[in-house]
């Protein structure tokens, strides 16, 4: 359900209705949230919608899909670099909530196995031969695959800096 709050000229401005409980921002103390700096890049979902686009229209598909590639290839590789090692999120998350240790373990996984996704796909637009049905499939997946993996990652952040208010039942 939307509201309308104001109107300009042809344009209205429309806000969702809030219909459910509204959350209590974090009281954790500042040096343990995320700074800007250090927080992984939240825009890692724009670039492999463009690649399930690439495929809808022809001619050319199969290029456009690998000129689209890239870039989610690098945005992704980034995402590793910032979450991965000694001093990369994760490893401030752990810090901070050790208990979380499974759910970093399983994102860690995740980066290997969307890599190997990643490379599959460009592999097989490469060869001339494979059917844009099996390259839409496989790419497909490879959307799911990163819409998951970055549900669990903020799910993971939401369950290290919540902080319960009590109060309800």
């Amino acid at each position: 359900m939307r509201f309308t709050i104001g109107v300009r000229g042809q344009q209205r401005w429309e806000v969702p209705m809030v219909t459910g409980p509204i959350q209590q921002p974090s009281v954790a103390p500042t040096s343990a949230r995320p700074t800007p700096a250090r927080r992984p890049r939240a825009n890692l979902l724009p670039g492999p919608h463009a690649l399930s686009r690439a495929l809808d229209t022809e001619p050319y598909w199969r290029e456009r899909l690998l000129r689209r590639l890239g870039p989610v290839r690098q945005e992704f590789a980034e995402h590793v670099r910032l979450t991965e090692g000694p001093a990369g999120r994760y490893a401030e998350l752990l810090h901070h909530a050790p208990r979380l240790q499974h759910g970093v373990t399983r994102l860690v996984r995740e980066h290997s196995v969307i890599v190997a996704a990643l490379d599959a796909l460009r592999q097989a637009a490469e060869r001339p031969g494979v059917a844009a049905e099996e390259l839409r499939r496989a790419t497909e997946h490879l959307v799911w695959a990163l819409a998951r993996h970055r549900q669990r990652g903020a799910d993971l952040l939401w369950q290290a800096y919540q902080t319960d208010l009590g109060g309800e039942d």
